[in-house]
């Protein structure tokens, strides 16, 4: 624990201590590319933790959660003479019924605060 310690109070301390970072905003503007050089793996380490906490916080969330997972991808194919004179197809992947809508989007929508709604086609008469 102690090197832990060591490397956090004295090593980083004296790395940050050497790091030409200025006293103001227009500070900035003046400094070198020398300067600048030095600052990209700060930045860049800055930039990684930053990242990976947010995924951490955050995690990616697939679009489909269980429909058709077996497949390569999800396409369903429809005459148009067998939809009748309404139909309202699923644009959240959380229909039961898909790829007909079910209303589960209004639930979705609430616990996420989208705004997805069906697609509804209509024939004209």
């Amino acid at each position: 624990m102690e090197s832990v310690s060591n490397i956090v109070k004295v090593s980083l301390a004296n790395y940050l201590a050497t790091l030409p970072l200025p006293n103001s905003v227009l500070g900035w503007f003046t400094i070198g590319c020398k300067g600048w050089l030095k600052l990209i793996p700060f930045f860049s380490a800055v930039g990684g933790v930053s990242y990976v906490t947010y995924r951490f916080i955050i995690p990616r969330s697939p679009v489909n959660p269980n429909t058709k997972k077996e497949e390569l991808k999800v396409v369903d194919k429809f005459d148009i003479e067998e939809l009748g004179d309404s139909t309202a197809f699923c644009r959240c992947w959380r229909s039961s019924k898909f790829p007909y809508c079910d209303g589960a989007h209004n639930s979705y929508n609430i616990s996420c605060g989208d705004n997805v709604g069906p697609l509804l086609i209509k024939k004209k008469k």
